[in-house]
């Protein structure tokens, strides 16, 4: 079962497409969603958002407004990421979740979603984050995952984080700290490493033979 059900919110009622732009008006002054859901005899038809409204006359009906509606959802069986990535796309702190038929079953907060993030092993967990760059035709992440476990230790998540031409970011959350010789397994593989360690003995020793070198030179 997806456990994000829990988080389905019907604390506030959608409203209906008989009600008026005031109404729609008077719930955005007193909640701070961007978006609210639209329903027609408990089918979801649409989001109004708060800017669409703000100028429009009171006394007209919201579904005068239904071409100016919006309509992103989710259904009640999305996974997390995929609703995170609907919050970024239509920059919007509030999600109204459906069923198979579009019948209206509630709504995903912004902010809960968040917390429910925060619980995964990606956050919640112990461990060290690396950041590694490749050529995006010459990484797997099969090899990855070799790399860190054939250094001991298991990856909790990982993502890719940038694109950039050919070239690909990933970041990884790995369950341990001592994360020298997982780094140098990546060097070894022709990653490079983005983020920066304290741990990391190769660029502490290009540290130290810099600052000998500058001492050197000022004598």
């Amino acid at each position: 079962m997806n456990n994000l059900i829990s988080y389905i919110n019907n604390e506030i009622k959608p409203l209906k497409h008989t009600d008026t732009i005031a109404d729609a008006q008077d719930l955005f002054t007193d909640f701070p969603y961007t978006h609210f859901p639209v329903t027609e005899e408990g089918v979801y038809v649409g989001c109004v958002s708060k800017e669409s409204i703000e100028f429009l006359k009171s006394d007209m009906l919201v579904n005068e407004n239904r071409f100016h509606f919006e309509r992103f959802f989710v259904r009640s069986s999305v996974i997390w990421l995929d609703v995170l990535e609907i919050f970024a796309k239509n920059e919007t702190n509030l999600i109204p979740v459906l069923d198979e038929k579009n019948n209206y079953l509630g709504y995903y907060e912004l902010e809960d979603i968040i917390r429910f993030f925060h619980e995964t092993p990606f956050l919640k967990e112990e461990g060290g984050i690396i950041v590694v760059e490749k050529e995006s035709d010459q990484f797997t992440m099969s090899q990855i995952t070799q790399i860190v476990e054939s250094n001991n230790a298991k990856i909790l998540g990982l993502f890719i984080s940038k694109i950039a031409g050919n070239k690909i970011e990933i970041t990884i959350k790995i369950s341990q700290s001592g994360l020298n010789d997982i780094i140098q397994t990546f060097r070894r593989y022709e990653y490079e490493i983005i983020s920066e360690h304290q741990e990391d003995s190769y660029l502490n020793s290009l540290k130290e033979r810099s600052d000998y070198l500058d001492k050197y030179l000022n004598i």
